[in-house]
């Protein structure tokens, strides 16, 4: 399987023609905010993409921290990547079941930012894939052992420091994926929050803007998503820090940016969570 640059994006259709090479790991990232009353296991055991194994963002994290889904240090994001199988130079296709690809883009970009460049999303997930009469398995798909070394690329995130100094100093745009309810703190926050509103000089871009929500959550055409920047006040030619409330959907916008050639998008892991429990950081209404 030969491809000169790996694109952010495969179809369902790519990824039926490829599911049998032996290079592809087919990873489901599906996972539910706590409030749905659903189990993205055990769904995956219901029913997956032939192949594919399951990977939870809860798990593979830093588990000391208060907030959910932290990033991990690199040894523990390669230890578990070994225990899934998942070794350097293979190719990764990641999808999810949410509809707005927020988890499978989540897993993308810790792909990425642990050095791993051949990876890309499957556009509109799992419901895409079910639309269009592809099969599904349950049985687990159990690979042996690999060896994955994890090599973490600092331009890809950013500390709750470095973001107060990217807005006071005017270096990078800080762009929330939050919806605009949240952001103005007129819509309640679903984790439990110190503060509500938003970073201080922040741009609000609801990742649901640059989703189609009646096509299974694909991401939008180029042409929208660059309208979708433009309308927020977003200029994709200068340094870019996208944020939200844990994390996840933030790397939608990373995810975005990439599908239009920016594939250097750094992401805010702490993200609202985060820096609205500490005190002495700024927040605005």
């Amino acid at each position: 399987m030969t491809r000169s640059r790996t694109e952010a994006l495969v179809t369902p259709q790519w990824l039926h023609d490829h599911l049998d090479a032996p290079d592809l790991r087919i990873i489901d990232a599906s996972y539910f905010m706590p409030a749905s009353g659903r189990d993205a296991h055990q769904e995956y055991e219901a029913a997956h993409i032939p192949g594919a194994i399951f990977f939870d963002i809860n798990a593979v994290a830093d588990t000391s921290q208060p907030k959910p889904h932290s990033l991990p240090a690199p040894e523990v994001f390669s230890s578990a990547c070994r225990g899934l199988g998942i070794g350097d130079g293979q190719r990764l296709v990641v999808y999810d079941r949410n509809g707005g690809a927020m988890a499978a883009a989540r897993v993308w970009w810790m792909f990425r930012l642990f050095g791993q460049t051949e990876v890309s999303v499957l556009d509109g997930g799992l419901g895409a894939w079910q639309a269009e009469g592809r099969p599904t398995d349950d049985l687990p798909r159990l690979h042996g052992r690999r060896h994955f070394t994890a090599r973490l690329d600092n331009t890809l995130m950013r500390t709750a420091s470095q973001v107060r100094e990217a807005v006071e100093s005017g270096r990078a745009q800080v762009v929330d994926a939050r919806s605009s309810g949240r952001f103005t703190a007129t819509a309640p926050e679903p984790w439990p929050v110190a503060r509500v509103g938003h970073i201080p000089g922040s741009i609000n871009l609801p990742y649901t803007d640059l989703v189609v929500a009646s096509e299974h959550g694909r991401l939008a055409d180029r042409e929208i998503l660059t309208q979708a920047f433009a309308k927020a006040g977003v200029d994709l030619g200068k340094p870019l820090i996208a944020t939200c409330g844990s994390g996840v959907s933030a790397c939608v916008i990373a995810l975005a940016a990439a599908q239009l050639g920016h594939e250097t998008v750094a992401v805010y892991d702490g993200s609202w969570f985060e820096w609205s429990g500490l005190a002495d950081y700024p927040t605005a209404p």
